[in-house]
């Protein structure tokens, strides 16, 4: 069986980072898959409470009209990965890509993608200060913490 690889990905410079990182280091016979986990916005967008207030109402489809935009961010964002890495010699048969919806939350949805037969997670460093990280966490730290079994390639 071949192996695979997850790339957890966003729209962020670190994100490509971790692209290249595989693109580079990498053998070129393997799967990989970007995967993007987009936080569910609906649930607010469906709310119609008067307790909510007149601002919100009055700027409720604008902001239910961020996660149609975060989704083609990700999708553009994931075009030029896959270009970047069928450039580097992977074939484009083998790459996929993955927007969900959040379940769990992303570190968690994340970890559970990675048990569907991947042999690594390849995830790029939050940039937050080392004081700023320790209170609040970084979903990178989180995968850390809670995938059994895969490795995990944290990518600075």
């Amino acid at each position: 069986m071949a192996k695979k690889i997850l790339i957890a990905f966003d729209d962020s410079e670190n994100a490509m980072r971790s692209v290249k990182f595989v693109a580079d280091n990498f053998e070129k016979d393997l799967g990989i898959t970007l995967f993007s986990v987009i936080p569910d916005t609906a649930d607010i967008c469906k709310m119609d409470s008067k307790e909510l207030t007149p601002y919100f109402k009055s700027q409720q489809t604008a902001f239910c009209t961020l996660e149609d935009k975060k989704k083609e961010l990700i999708s553009n964002s994931m075009k030029k990965a896959k270009e970047l890495l069928v450039e580097a010699g992977f074939d484009a048969k083998r790459i996929t890509t993955k927007i969900p919806m959040k379940k769990s939350g992303v570190a968690r949805d994340i970890v559970n993608e990675s048990k569907d037969g991947y042999e690594s997670i390849v995830i790029g460093r939050r940039g937050l200060s080392g004081i700023k990280e320790m209170f609040l966490g970084s979903i990178s730290q989180k995968v850390l913490s809670m995938a059994k079994d895969v490795s995990i390639c944290i990518i600075n």
